[in-house]
């Protein structure tokens, strides 16, 4: 593997940060591989000429979309709902700890917003037998109660 890929693999850590292995994927990897060889980087243009055309892109969806609070989203707003994002589906904010390269929790409890993106509405459903409710586990539906010798079950909406 080639210096340049390792960088993009291995994330530099900074502030006192942990190393961060960030998985690509096989295709990722051949499409960066096919990247012109005679350059010093894959992407010569500086930082900031990269802010600057992100920022001309995000007024350009922002004006389109009406919206303009679009032009208050940065990078590390999306770092942000990353970390929100992966906390939410996880569960697990060592998890995202790490994934953030974080040493501290503290620091990663300021990157997630631990809200409940979970619906009060279920779906609900009944099993007679053995092989109902096993139909209804494997569907994704939780064990609720017993009722009149039938069990009940419910899955979020």
């Amino acid at each position: 593997m080639n210096h340049r890929l390792y960088d993009l693999i291995f994330a530099t850590p900074e502030k006192g940060s942990d190393p961060r292995q960030l998985k690509i994927s096989d295709r990722l990897i051949a499409m960066i591989n096919m990247l012109p060889k005679n350059r010093e980087a894959p992407f010569p243009s500086s930082h900031r000429h990269f802010a600057r055309y992100f920022g001309m892109q995000r007024a350009k969806v922002a004006a389109k979309l009406k919206n303009e609070r679009i032009n208050k989203i940065t990078f590390h707003t999306l770092r942000h709902w990353k970390a929100t994002m992966e906390y939410a589906k996880t569960k697990d904010i060592l998890h995202v700890m790490k994934m953030l390269g974080h040493r501290n929790i503290q620091n990663t409890l300021l990157y997630t917003q631990l809200i409940s993106f979970e619906s009060d509405e279920f779906h609900s459903a009944t099993a007679a037998t053995v092989q109902d409710a096993q139909k209804l586990v494997e569907a994704g539906f939780e064990y609720v109660c017993d009722f009149n010798d039938t069990k009940l079950f419910r899955k979020r909406k």
